[in-house]
């Protein structure tokens, strides 16, 4: 890694004490909390975050405009960062899901031009040998794709080729073959969003069809027996830029990019249950490119912008909880 790469992930904040962030609204309680853990190591924007053997991985983004290999873990047990194997190439925008204990790290774009280039990389992380794995590479090469992983595979969904254009793409990878396949196309082609598995169905809610200001409230849902995509209730904010976790069995849907001038900090859930979204604890302070995850207990997002773009690139490390 660069010298220059190296220093900028040098600390520069010391880890800090919780801070419980309140919410006013009457209700709150139920709704749930935020409180405020130990920063990154470095500002990170458009990362790719994993949940995986008791600790949450930031992999890839950018660091004061510069896109790099970056790779970080954080163990909740200490409230402490420590740097681990880089990516085997310096990337944004990449896509993460966890299978097997394995973290898988799919597409994402190379820096220089905003939103282009989108890569056809695929690369496996074994969090016990801390070490990065070159697998064969999607057909088409994505960033700010949504991947997951469903029945032993790696889903990848939409996002936006090496030109730009935002595209439905829809491939599935087989870690037993090392080998992708195509299947059923995203309905309307977009990027930027945020998606889960839900009783064995893919939940895509969000995104963008272009631009920024492009955004969607669309929810579309995959049912890998019948390899086809129906429509869900719409996310009651339209939004981009955001982050998607399935925690204590609610599609949790956080932040957002509202240009030219917000953020979103919204936490909407859609409940599988009633069919419908709910309104939830909002972040404290809205937030875009990041991502969710949970330990089951807690959800975490690391990093992202506070503004628009990448500018206001963060360290914090905000933690939610519901009762």
């Amino acid at each position: 890694m660069p010298a220059r790469s190296r220093k900028l992930l040098q600390f520069t904040a010391a880890c800090g004490v919780a801070i419980v962030v309140s919410t006013a609204a009457a209700g709150a309680q139920s709704a749930g909390s935020w409180v405020m853990k130990a920063p990154l190591p470095a500002a990170l924007a458009e990362v790719g975050v994993a949940y995986a053997d008791g600790k949450v991985h930031v992999m890839g983004g950018s660091v004061l405009g510069f896109t790099g290999p970056y790779h970080q873990e954080y163990d909740p047990a200490t409230d402490k960062w420590r740097t681990r194997s880089p990516l085997p190439r310096s990337l944004d925008h990449v896509g993460s899901a966890v299978l097997n204990g394995k973290i898988y790290a799919i597409g994402g774009f190379v820096g220089g031009a905003v939103h282009k280039d989108g890569q056809n990389t695929a690369f496996e992380y074994d969090p016990a040998l801390d070490t990065w794995r070159i697998l064969a590479p999607m057909k088409a090469g994505r960033g700010s794709v949504s991947v997951v992983a469903l029945d032993g595979k790696i889903h990848a969904i939409g996002g936006r080729d090496p030109a730009g254009t935002t595209v439905g793409t829809h491939e599935v990878y087989d870690p037993a073959t090392n080998t992708w396949k195509d299947m059923a196309p995203f309905p309307k082609a977009r990027d930027h969003m945020a998606a889960t598995v839900i009783d064995g169905k893919i939940h895509i809610a969000g995104g963008r069809f272009g631009a920024s200001t492009d955004r969607t409230n669309l929810h579309d849902v995959y049912d890998p027996q019948t390899n086809s995509w129906t429509p869900g209730p719409p996310l009651p904010t339209a939004r981009s830029g955001l982050a998607g976790t399935l925690y204590k069995g609610l599609f949790l849907v956080l932040g957002g990019e509202a240009p030219p001038n917000a953020t979103n900090p919204e936490n909407e859930a859609y409940d599988p249950k009633t069919d419908s979204w709910i309104t939830l604890a909002p972040m404290p302070g809205g937030r875009h490119a990041t991502m969710a995850v949970t330990d089951g207990n807690h959800v975490y997002l690391a990093g992202g912008s506070l503004t628009p773009g990448g500018a206001g690139a963060t360290n914090q490390l905000i933690v939610f909880t519901l009762p």
